[in-house]
């Protein structure tokens, strides 16, 4: 996914990018209310994780905006303020889940994943696919019962394909998923994440759509 991370802490922004980065995701980090808002003006983010307090607002503030513009990015606040009326707020106010300072890494990758599965429509983390299946909370792929290798960003591409079966994404649109602001990025680098996928799962699993883009192919 591309991932938004609007927080002003060194440290935990550190942290929590690193995090993100090694689940496969692409994180961009940015530490202000206006930084945040060009950001959303520019990308598609898949998800945003929002600061409630920094230095030229309040992220509630910039929740509200958004929300009222149309906006339904999903949004994992994270605060330092745990009382229950303060993460009533942030709820009615768009968010879709809340983690209170300090959060163990391995909790925020668990809820970041349990929200993009309920945005993608399908809140079960096992998904049968064909002869594959997927266990999209572990990040594991079985290809007919055995398992499969992926790296972070093959597991990043297929998870876009997966929960989007049918839809045919760009090579744009699968590059802004992979990478974030100041990657590097070879103009022939999906082709070869798409190459290797195709031989841990199968040729058909991935359907080439020439001049369009890639979609998950038919089970």
């Amino acid at each position: 996914m591309r991932i938004l991370l609007v927080e002003d802490d060194e440290a935990l922004g550190e942290a929590v990018r690193d995090q993100g980065v090694a689940d496969g995701h692409a994180v961009d980090w940015v530490q202000r209310v206006a930084d945040a808002e060009d950001s959303l003006r520019t990308v598609p983010y898949d998800l945003v994780l929002l600061d409630l307090l920094l230095p030229d607002g309040r992220g509630l503030d910039l929740l509200k905006k958004r929300r009222a513009a149309g906006d339904a990015t999903p949004v994992i606040i994270l605060t330092a303020r745990d009382q229950i009326s303060d993460r009533i707020t942030g709820l009615n106010a768009g968010a879709d889940d809340y983690l209170v300072k300090p959060f163990d890494l391995s909790e925020l990758s668990a809820r970041v994943a349990a929200v993009s599965r309920r945005y993608a429509g399908n809140p079960n983390p096992l998904i049968r696919h064909g002869c594959l299946e997927v266990d999209v909370a572990g990040r594991q792929a079985f290809r007919e019962g055995r398992p499969l290798d992926l790296t972070a960003r093959e597991w990043a591409l297929f998870e876009a394909l997966l929960q989007r079966p049918g839809m045919i994404l760009s090579k744009r649109q699968l590059e802004d998923r992979l990478y974030a602001f100041g990657d590097e990025v070879e103009s022939n680098t999906i082709e070869a994440h798409v190459s290797r996928l195709r031989k841990k799962l199968g040729r058909e699993a991935i359907e080439t759509v020439r001049g369009v883009g890639y979609r998950l192919g038919q089970p």
